[in-house]
């Protein structure tokens, strides 16, 4: 059996000795996926029962709109409950109406669904990295 030949080009000695020296970051798919979770478990809000254009068109399978619904959604959670954190309350939102959606309509939920609405929303990146990265969010 003969193996493929690597795409990227051959290191030179320079640059195997810093990639060694780079510090190993602590991202665990784990403990996102943990932390992502429980934020879910913490919204209970009937998607059925709210009103929202671009909710509705998410539960009719448009996932363009998915972004557009969190946020939607997240403002006014936010806006109702003024102790509660727009960030934490935006990641809580995603997760839940991401698992209504599979639930209701599977084939159109992507997997990366979640990480580009997180990834988009510079607010909620940026919370997440003053809370000291996905291991210190739960806390």
């Amino acid at each position: 059996m003969r193996y493929a030949e690597s795409p990227l080009p051959a290191l030179s000695a320079l640059e195997r000795v810093q990639l060694a020296e780079e510090p190993r970051t602590r991202f665990d798919p784990v403990v996102v996926a943990s932390r992502l979770r429980q934020m879910g478990d913490q919204c209970n809000m009937d998607f059925e029962r709210v009103s929202s254009e671009a909710l509705a068109e998410v539960l009719k399978g448009k996932m363009e709109k998915f972004e557009a619904a969190v946020d939607s959604l997240s403002r006014s959670w936010s806006d109702q409950n003024p102790e509660l954190v727009y960030e934490r309350v935006f990641l809580s939102v995603s997760v839940k109406l991401l698992m209504y959606v599979a639930k209701k309509v599977p084939a159109m939920v992507h997997p990366n669904q979640l990480i580009k609405v997180i990834n988009g929303n510079f607010r909620v990146r940026n919370y997440i990295e003053d809370c000291g990265g996905w291991e210190n969010l739960g806390n």
